[in-house]
């Protein structure tokens, strides 16, 4: 069993003869299995403790026969008193307490807390300094034999109370934009002839959900008494701390205090409560373990953190719709209010527009955290134009020569990153919300176009010879007008039925001239060309045409036209002709490779053929001659 021997027993074992030792070895040795010794621990001493805070003292009681569960009883020895015993508190008899801890026992103050059945702890709420002394726990026996330590003592020094703590100023409760910075601050100060350090912790009171204040109580920062700084782990301040916006100092403030700087760069809305900042004193027992021998706490105030949601908002001026000449300049504000705080949150301005007739929104331009403009599509980015911040929340956007390809439904979109005037770019924004839309249309000349397609009659078209291709364009418009044409290509589907795939079949794309004279190939195969011949005809020409170069053709018309200013836009009107097909037959060359047992075949047959009408033509002539003889 391993059971510990205790001192005195069998002490005279020794001295007797070898049989009768023998024997009484085989019954200490049985005996020691039942034999139990009791032992009661306490923690070592001294134990500083501080006036007016709990003390609590753990008493463990093992080695015993009888029931699990023990009993405990206290005593007080006083120093200078000698060994007069001051009864404070026991599990067994509600008559126990002497004078002194009558009334404190019976009122909760002084009160034993039993952890299990063999361990309990006396527990004093709030410590006098006549409760200076040695503390003893005994446990009444259960054993069969007395052997063993029935209680044991500590030391307890019970010292005066000096933590103190202040605040610089209180929270005055009235709302506070999101995104705001907090900073509090707190000064925390011991006078201990004691070795104590002191640790500082801020925390909030928290709003539920609902928004109305709770009792939830969270822990947003500590500096524990070895000067590390702990994040609370509630909510999300571990993530806030490692981001750098919540922070905690120490600073050496006016008569030997500490300053304790708790700062919070971007508050959120769950941020609302009853903020409170705590002091606590600790001191290293002998044990080697830190207790926690004083602590107060220090009401900051209420504060009110309004979401930025319920006070921003975002328009666009002009109102409703404008409605333009082509050509003219074009001038949209987006105007941001209830943001606040323009030095210290970061904006994202985008004007997004969509088609006059729907379709996918397209950004026009941004303006990024850091001031710098960009463009978005194609359309967006030659049309010419600005994008500029002209005041805190007023951000402009110009086009200086409206087209066509610029109407549509302008929105202006608004991301907030609230308390943070340079965020990283994968940073979410606190917010995002977009303005109503205005529609900019433009009054465009009435213009009308068609196309037609022309394969020119000439000897039937070969492989390796050059293939033409005619685009007539008709153009009906008042002013100065350009075209713009596109070539497409369908190749032939040998699995498709029809002569000519249906209109809705598009093709690819093999070359453009464009309205200034420019040719663009795409094509990655035959040489091409395209080129104006006239002024409404357009040539394509596909120079050794291979067999891949059969298919479908059409040509694409979209008509430009000149603003006031003279820059060149499009209309917007496009047409596109019918398909026409092209195929190449084979070269002559082609057909000389005629198979050797045809060549012999045909051969043979045109001589049987020769033979016979040689000789049914000399016969008859033969027959002739003999006639006129005769006569």
């Amino acid at each position: 069993m391993g059971v510990r021997l205790c001192c005195g027993d069998h002490s005279g074992m020794m001295m007797a003869p070898r049989r009768l030792t023998f024997l009484l070895i085989i019954g200490f040795v049985w005996e020691s299995q039942l034999v139990v010794c009791r032992e009661v621990t306490l923690p070592t001493g001294p134990l500083y403790r501080v006036a007016g805070f709990p003390l609590s003292l753990p008493c463990t009681v093992s080695g015993f026969e009888g029931p699990r569960t023990q009993d405990f009883e206290w005593f007080l020895y006083k120093e200078g008193a000698g060994s007069l015993q001051i009864g404070v508190v026991s599990t067994r008899d509600q008559g126990f307490p002497y004078t002194p801890f009558q009334g404190r026992v019976r009122s909760g103050e002084v009160r034993v807390e039993r952890d299990s059945g063999d361990q309990a702890r006396l527990v004093i709420q709030r410590l006098r300094p006549d409760d200076q002394g040695r503390y003893e726990c005994y446990t009444p026996s259960t054993d069969s034999r007395y052997q063993g330590s029935y209680s044991a003592s500590v030391v307890v020094k019970v010292i005066q109370d000096t933590l103190l703590i202040t605040h610089s100023r209180i929270l005055s409760g009235q709302p506070v934009m999101e995104g705001t910075e907090l900073q509090l601050t707190c000064a925390a100060s011991v006078q201990s002839a004691q070795h104590t350090h002191v640790s500082v912790t801020f925390g909030v009171r928290g709003s539920t959900d609902s928004g109305s204040l709770g009792h939830n109580l969270r822990e947003i920062i500590s500096l524990d008494r070895e000067l590390r700084v702990t994040p609370g782990r509630g909510g999300s301040y571990e993530k806030r701390y490692t981001d750098g916006e919540i922070t905690l100092e120490k600073k050496s403030g006016d008569g030997g205090r500490d300053l304790y700087v708790m700062k919070m760069s971007v508050l959120a809305p769950e941020d609302s409560g009853s903020y409170f900042c705590e002091a606590a004193q600790w001191i290293l027992d002998p044990s080697g373990q830190w207790e926690r021998i004083a602590q107060r706490t220090m009401e900051l105030g209420n504060l009110s953190v309004q979401p930025l949601a319920d006070s921003l908002s975002v328009s666009v001026v002009p109102v409703g719709e404008v409605s333009l000449q082509p050509g003219s300049p074009l001038s949209l504000t987006c105007q941001v209010l209830g943001a606040g705080w323009w030095n210290r949150s970061a904006l994202l301005v985008q004007w997004m527009r969509r088609g006059p007739s729907g379709g996918v929104e397209v950004e026009v331009a941004r303006m990024g955290p850091d001031g710098v403009v960009s463009w978005g599509d194609d359309t967006s980015r030659g049309g010419g134009g600005s994008m500029e911040k002209e005041a805190d929340g007023r951000f402009s956007l110009r086009r200086f020569s409206a087209h066509p390809a610029d109407a549509g439904v302008y929105r202006c979109a608004v991301s907030v990153y609230a308390g943070r005037p340079s965020p990283e770019p994968s940073s979410p924004a606190t917010l995002t919300q977009r303005s109503d839309g205005v529609t900019v249309s433009l009054r465009s000349k009435d213009v009308s176009v068609s196309a037609v397609v022309v394969l020119p009659r000439r000897p039937l078209l070969k492989r390796g010879s050059t293939v033409t291709l005619l685009c007539n364009v008709s153009v009906m418009t008042t002013g100065p007008a350009q075209v713009e044409v596109q070539w497409l290509q369908r190749k032939e589907d040998p699995d498709e039925k029809e002569e000519t795939p249906s209109e809705d079949t598009k093709g690819s794309v093999l070359a453009t001239l464009t309205y200034d004279g420019m040719s663009r190939i795409y094509s990655n195969g035959s040489d091409l060309s395209v080129d104006r011949i006239s002024a409404g005809t357009y040539r394509l020409r596909i120079f050794s045409a291979l067999e891949g170069d059969q298919g479908y053709y059409q040509c694409q018309a979209e008509v430009w036209t000149q603003d006031p200013h003279g820059g060149w836009y499009s209309t917007g009107t496009k047409t596109e002709s019918a398909m026409v097909r092209v195929y190449l037959y084979a070269r002559v060359a082609d057909l000389l490779l005629i198979p050797l047992v045809v060549g012999v075949s045909s051969a043979l047959f045109v001589g049987v053929v020769i033979i016979a009408t040689v000789t049914c033509c000399f016969m008859k002539r033969l027959a002739r001659q003999r006639s006129q003889i005769r006569k």
